[in-house]
C-alpha cells in the first residue's frame, strides 16, 4: 500500500480500515511511520491503540519512546498498557527504570505479566529478580505464577541462590497453583534443598501439585 494510501486509511471512520493502514506502514521507516502513529494514539478503539503501541516498539525514535511513556501514563486500558511496557523494553537499558516504576504502581495482572514476561528473555537478572518479589507480594496468583517461573529462569545466574530462596519460602502456600509453579521451577536447580522440597511436594495434598513433581522425573 501506498504512503497516500495509508495516510487516508489512518483517518478512516472505519475501524478494520485504520488498523490495515497501522499494519502497513511496517514496510515504512520510523521517520515517515511514528507521526503517522501518533494520529491514532488516542483513538476510541483498544485494539488500535494497542497496535500503536506495539508499532512504537518495532519503529524506534526518540519520538516514539516518549509517546510509549504518555501511553502507561495515561492510557485507561490495561492491554494498551501492557503492550506500550512491552514495547519500551524493547529500547533496551533506556526503558527499564520506567518499566520498574509501571510494575511498582500498576497492579493490573497483565500489565505486571508483560513486563516479567519480557524481562524474562533479556539479560536483565537484577531486576527481574526485584520484580518478582513484588510480584509475590501481590495477591494476583497469574503474577504470582510468573513470578515464580521468571525465579527459575535465573538458575543459571548470579542470582541462583537468591532465586531459589524465595521459591523455598513460598513452597509452603496455601494456593495450590503457587505449589504447582513451585514445583516446576525447583527442577531448574542444582542443590541439596532441591531434593528435600521436592519430596514434600510429591506427597503433597492435592494431586496437581503431585502431578508436577512427578512430570520432571518423566
Amino acid at each position: 500500500m501506498e504512503l497516500h494510501q495509508i495516510e487516508a486509511y489512518i483517518d478512516s471512520p472505519k475501524p478494520q480500515s485504520r488498523m490495515k493502514a497501522i499494519t502497513e506502514l511496517r514496510n515504512y521507516e520510523p521517520s515517515l511511520v511514528v507521526p503517522l502513529l501518533k494520529r491514532r494514539m488516542h483513538d476510541q478503539e483498544f485494539i488500535i491503540r494497542s497496535l500503536v503501541a506495539i508499532g512504537f516498539g518495532y519503529k524506534q525514535s526518540e519520538e516514539a519512546f516518549d509517546l510509549l511513556l504518555d501511553l502507561i501514563e495515561h492510557d485507561r486500558d490495561y492491554n494498551v498498557r501492557a503492550e506500550a511496557a512491552n514495547s519500551l523494553t524493547k529500547y533496551g537499558e533506556k526503558g527499564i527504570p520506567h518499566i520498574v516504576k509501571l510494575f511498582r504502581e500498576d497492579s493490573n495482572w497483565l500489565v505486571r505479566q508483560s513486563i516479567l514476561a519480557a524481562l524474562g528473555e533479556m539479560n536483565y537478572s537484577e531486576t527481574l529478580l526485584k520484580l518478582c518479589i513484588l510480584g509475590l507480594k501481590g495477591d494476583d496468583p497469574v503474577v504470582q505464577q510468573s513470578a515464580i517461573s521468571n525465579l527459575g529462569q535465573l538458575a543459571n545466574t548470579p542470582y541462583a541462590d537468591s532465586a531459589l530462596e524465595i521459591i523455598l519460602e513460598v513452597a509452603n502456600s496455601k494456593k495450590v497453583t503457587v505449589r504447582v509453579q513451585v514445583a516446576s521451577a525447583l527442577r531448574n536447580f542444582e542443590d541439596p534443598r532441591v531434593e528435600s522440597a521436592l519430596v514434600k511436594l510429591r506427597n503433597d495434598s492435592d494431586y496437581r501439585v503431585v502431578a508436577a513433581t512427578l512430570e520432571g522425573l518423566i
